[in-house]
């Protein structure tokens, strides 16, 4: 059964933020990681370096060098480490508020000398067809990718092999095609996700044809609270994309915008196939109500045609009642449990008939 997109019960945490100036570092999240982990990968066509570092001071010497230095930081419940990033980046305090908030929808913002874009990845929980959310946050500087994830665990492990084998134009562009990279795996994942859900409706579908049962009404109303989610995390990330395409930011550069124009064409497809999907299982709902309806009728008809041969015989029994001078019945002596058993009989045979007929 396809589960919505998971969401953990909030904690009120906007109230933390009351009173306080433009800005402050609180951690707005379910996601707590104690053990941040900060992973730095160096590359250009002849270079490639993959080492975890200790502290993010250590990251400064990239800022000096002429390769691509993608940063990868797995936990933001950490305010302070958030803080002394934004310090050694020289990043607005505005945006780390918008790091440290994971209730943010997908977004794109131009600064001075870098760009901020912050979405969700999707991802299948291993033992369940549970679908969970995380945000992403991205900063592109001109050799550097620094990305936020609020826990460890996520679908770039690809990029990271095409990085370290050199395959493609990975190690050959600057960091803005970095930013692509890990945008389109993530869409990528999306389709995933969808084909999930196509295969769940159609099984569902079968299943309703076949035979309508409780139960399947609460699982049309899971798709669709699935697609729901899926549509509100998709369509602003359509909006990001083309924010990015349209950017006048020297940071990303014109040959880099012809790939994001093929994620935003892969992010309008997504779009379609949800509404068709939201239509196809809204159109469940009218199959699985229908198909209840003409269940019930049969039960009807049955019932109709059952009361229709007994109410003459009724009617019968009913004027004349026991009264009659010769009745061999009323002489014996079993005549009276034997007219209980038999009528425990009927009662049980109609019983079974009914379930076997799936009626209740």
């Amino acid at each position: 059964m396809i589960q919505p997109v998971k969401k953990k019960k909030k904690k009120k945490k906007y109230g933390n933020l009351k009173g306080l100036p433009p800005g402050s570092l609180v951690h707005i999240g379910n996601n707590i990681v104690e053990n941040v982990e900060i992973e730095l990968i160096e590359y250009n066509q002849t270079l490639h370096t993959e080492i975890q570092l200790d502290t993010i001071e250590e990251a400064t010497a990239c800022l000096e060098n002429k390769h691509v230095s993608w940063i990868n930081i797995n936990g933001i419940s950490d305010t302070k480490l958030i803080g002394e990033v934004g310090k050694i980046f020289n990043l607005h305090p505005l945006l780390l508020e918008d790091i440290l908030n994971t209730e943010h929808r997908p977004k794109t913002e131009e600064f001075e000398s870098y760009i901020f874009c912050t979405f969700k990845m999707l991802s299948k929980s291993e033992d369940s067809l549970e679908i969970e959310s995380e945000q992403i946050s991205l900063v592109l500087g001109t050799d550097f990718v620094l990305s936020f994830q609020e826990k460890k665990g996520d679908v770039f492990d690809p990029v990271r092999k095409r990085i370290k084998v050199g395959k493609g134009l990975s190690r050959s562009r600057k960091a803005d095609y970095l930013v692509y990279m890990l945008i389109d795996i993530v869409v990528d994942n999306y389709y995933e996700i969808l084909e999930d859900i196509s295969e769940k409706i159609e099984e569902l579908e079968e299943q309703i044809f076949d035979q309508a049962q409780e139960g399947q009404l609460a699982e049309v109303q899971s798709i669709k609270k699935t697609i729901t989610n899926l549509r509100r995390t998709i369509n602003p990330l359509k909006e990001m994309v083309s924010g990015l395409i349209k950017s006048p930011s020297t940071l990303i550069h014109d040959h880099t915008k012809d790939y994001f124009r093929d994620v935003q064409d892969h992010l309008i497809q997504l779009v379609d196939n949800l509404e068709t999907y939201r239509e196809w299982n809204a159109e469940l709902k009218d199959i699985y109500l229908s198909s209840l309806s003409n269940k019930m009728n049969q039960i009807m008809k049955v019932l109709t045609i059952i009361s229709t041969i007994f109410i003459p015989l009724t009617f019968i029994a009913g004027i004349y009642g026991m009264n009659f001078q010769y009745m061999p019945e009323l002489s014996y002596p079993y005549a009276y449990p034997l007219v209980w058993g038999f009528m425990l009989i009927i009662f049980l045979v109609m019983i079974y008939y009914f379930r076997r007929k799936k009626w209740f």
